[in-house]
């Protein structure tokens, strides 16, 4: 046994296509190495956004609507990961590291069976295809961010090939977008899932370490919140 037996494994992020029915995972895609950062941004989506104040100002809209929320934020991830068949020697890899790239490449492309289909009722003359709707798609980062998301940016960078041109190495640029109960039909499994990744930020926000409001060199709580719409500006004769 080796001094280093006591250290735990790593959990892997990854990927999890599921059957939006049933809930069944129909795919797991886990990374080979974890991203070394996150790039994640969020977006409010505020209620008066826009237009003026009309009272001569550069106002960002209704002033009623000012503390208004017309759903959840807006979020997406980024974040570059990497594949590299020369780590895992152990394991045959005939094709090089082509199978983990279309695995991934799939999850923003329709299967050939469903082109098919199209092509099939555009022939019988339909005059209207709706379009091909993909498996839902679960991103992971540990326990507490599992959340469907849909893929949005996929760019590959090949940096090493086999004998026979296979790609051995590459690194993926891969961008994600959070989708909300505001992008899914109610009662899709996918809302279920964004609703419950919701309530775990708010625990995760419930045990952050409340400080009194002195710490920011401010007097009383009650006096700065009653102080605050006194103010004594000058006004006009």
């Amino acid at each position: 046994m080796t001094r280093y037996a006591d250290i735990p494994k790593p959990i892997r992020s990854g990927i999890v296509v599921v059957n939006p029915d049933t809930g069944t995972p129909q795919r797991v895609i886990v990374l080979q190495f974890n991203p070394d950062t996150l790039e994640r941004s969020v977006a409010p989506q505020s209620a008066g956004d826009s237009g003026d104040t009309g009272a001569g100002g550069t106002g960002s809209g209704d002033r009623n609507e000012a503390l208004r929320l017309k759903g959840p934020a807006q979020e997406t991830w980024k974040f570059t990961a990497e594949i590299d068949a020369t780590d895992q020697f152990e394991i045959a890899a005939p094709d090089g590291i082509h199978p983990q790239l279309a695995t991934l490449e799939m999850l923003v492309q329709p299967t050939t069976a469903k082109l098919r289909e199209a092509m099939r009722l555009s022939q019988k003359g339909a005059i209207e295809i709706t379009p091909i709707e993909m498996p839902l798609t679960l991103f992971t980062w540990g326990s507490k961010r599992v959340m469907p998301v849909r893929l949005t940016e996929l760019s590959i960078n090949e940096s090493a090939f086999d004998v026979n041109l296979n790609p051995i190495r590459a690194s993926l640029s891969m961008g994600m977008k959070i989708l909300t109960v505001s992008d899914l039909p109610a009662g899709h499994r996918g809302a279920d899932l964004y609703m419950a990744h919701l309530a775990q930020k708010e625990r995760l926000a419930a045990a952050a370490r409340s400080t009194g409001i002195g710490s920011l060199g401010l007097a009383g709580a009650a006096g700065f919140v009653t102080g605050a719409g006194t103010g004594t500006g000058t006004g006009r004769g």
